[in-house]
């Protein structure tokens, strides 16, 4: 499409426009055929009372020329016999076509009858639109009694000129028998000039108001799509700036409305949002990664290069125990970097949590496994069977035994049952428990309390917060809470399979 028409505005002016010209067309049409229509049909009304009115003097015997209707100047009328000839016409008629028969041209000399030469200039067959016709007719005008008037009138389109004046007619053709003269019939004529003026001026005021109008819905679809789109223009004008200034705190404007454009904005400043805050996590992800990854790095170059100038001075068991941390570190980096990739369970895999924690607690003297109601029947599934990745859920519950044994006094019970459609599994120690204030924070990523980060072995704040995604990725939750004892309550909660 042509770039100047492949706007949005040009595009719903053109449409708009098109739609109601062909309305206006339509509708026009309809108008003209309408009126014409009705003009006609009131041109039919009065030569029908025309031509009945001469029939009803007719029928009553009136001589020709005492007949009313043939003085009136504004009537056109024309008497014919049985044999097609002219019996009486208005005065002045000179030429009548398309109804009755040819009228002469009188001789100035005389007032004789029909001239063979008159008769072949109106160039009209003496039957056409007379009382000759098909059989029907003859026999329904045979049937009239003396004095009586047709119940048929017929219409017809013609011409009469009427003292050197010629002018469209519409003809109404009544049959009557007059009692002395036998069969008659009276053709009437009814002016169309007013039903073609008419039809000329509806017409000329369409030609020339249908553009104009046509011009004003063009300007005013233009500039009501220039107003509703004006917003659209001003978020994609502060989508680009933001864009190149690469500045993700900055916001649409949201109009004061409550359109689809005004949704728009709306969605798109919660996306600029969102955006921001995973740039934000991302910025803060490198940074404290970055960090934890320095201090166990220099700590192993620095045994290194001791042990390099002095080899009886190398600690060998600290170098390993830096790069078993290096190690963990970067296993838990990548699986974060996997879980913000999206990558979820593999779809069809089964996980019995009741055994998958029998597995994690065996070599932990102080990890006590309950399942609650117990072991199943022969035949029965597993109680704590779910839908998932083992590896990820195994990593799960290994880093909340690991947070669990580095808080405990003395023990750790974990405790796996049903709750409706879910598995339940609580990891409990005897600890100090978790702040209340803190209960939300620790599941951040490189996030650690105080008393953790005093520990050796306090790690690098990322077990809790990979625990929390895996668990969301399987459509589950965890939450930490308080055990009646005061200590830490952890609670996995997954759908069962």
């Amino acid at each position: 499409m042509n770039r100047r028409f492949g706007s949005v505005r040009a595009r719903a002016t053109l449409g708009a426009t098109f739609v109601v010209a062909v309305a206006l067309l339509a509708a026009g049409t309809a108008v003209l055929l309408s009126l014409r229509s009705s003009l006609t049909g009131q041109a039919d009304g009065q030569a029908e009372r025309s031509a009945r009115t001469v029939a009803a003097q007719l029928a009553l015997g009136t001589p020709y020329d005492r007949l009313s209707s043939l003085d009136d100047d504004e009537r056109v009328v024309q008497v014919v016999d049985a044999n097609g000839e002219q019996a009486a016409a208005t005065e002045d008629l000179e030429r009548i076509s398309g109804a009755g028969t040819s009228v002469p041209r009188a001789r100035e000399d005389t007032g004789d009858d029909l001239s063979e030469e008159a008769g072949e200039e109106a160039g009209e067959d003496p039957g056409e639109g007379g009382a000759s016709g098909d059989p029907d007719d003859d026999s329904a005008q045979d049937s009239l009694e003396p004095g009586e008037i047709g119940d048929e009138t017929r219409f017809a389109d013609g011409s009469a000129t009427v003292d050197g004046d010629t002018a469209d007619y519409r003809f109404a053709a009544v049959d009557v028998r007059d009692p002395k003269k036998g069969l008659l019939t009276v053709y009437a004529g009814a002016s169309l000039a007013a039903e073609r003026s008419a039809v000329r001026t509806a017409l000329t005021v369409m030609l020339i108001g249908f553009p104009l109008l046509l011009a004003v819905v063009a300007g005013v679809t233009w500039l009501v799509t220039r107003r509703a789109l004006r917003p659209v223009e001003d978020i994609r004008r502060e989508m680009a700036a933001i864009t190149a200034a690469a500045d993700l705190t900055r916001r649409v404007p949201e109009p004061d409305t409550h359109d689809e454009v005004a949704r728009l904005a709306r969605t798109t400043n919660e996306t600029l949002a969102a955006l921001e805050t995973s740039v934000e996590r991302q910025r803060r992800f490198v940074a404290d990664a970055s960090h934890e990854l320095r201090s166990p790095i220099a700590s192993l170059r620095t045994q290194l290069e001791v042990g390099v100038a002095h080899p009886g001075l190398l600690d060998v068991p600290g170098a390993v125990e830096d790069t078993v941390r290096l190690q963990r570190l970067a296993a838990d980096l990548l699986l974060l970097a996997r879980l913000d990739a999206g990558e979820g369970p593999v779809a069809g895999a089964r996980v019995d949590l009741a055994a998958l924690a029998r597995e994690e607690a065996a070599g932990r003297p102080e990890v006590t496994v309950v399942v609650e109601p117990g072991e199943p029947a022969p035949g029965e599934p597993a109680p704590g069977e779910v839908a998932g990745s083992r590896g990820q859920l195994g990593r799960v519950l290994a880093n909340l035994l690991d947070n669990a044994h580095r808080h405990a006094r003395s023990a750790v019970t974990v405790t796996v049952r049903r709750a409706g459609g879910q598995v339940v599994v609580d990891v409990a120690d005897d600890g100090d428990g978790v702040p209340g204030a803190d209960r939300e924070r620790i599941f951040e990523r490189f996030v650690r309390l105080d008393e953790a980060r005093g520990r050796d072995d306090g790690g690098a704040g990322l077990g809790l917060a990979i625990a929390r995604d895996v668990a969301v990725r399987h459509g589950g939750t965890l939450t930490v809470r308080e055990t009646p004892t005061g200590g830490a309550l952890f609670e996995l909660r997954l759908p069962i399979a």
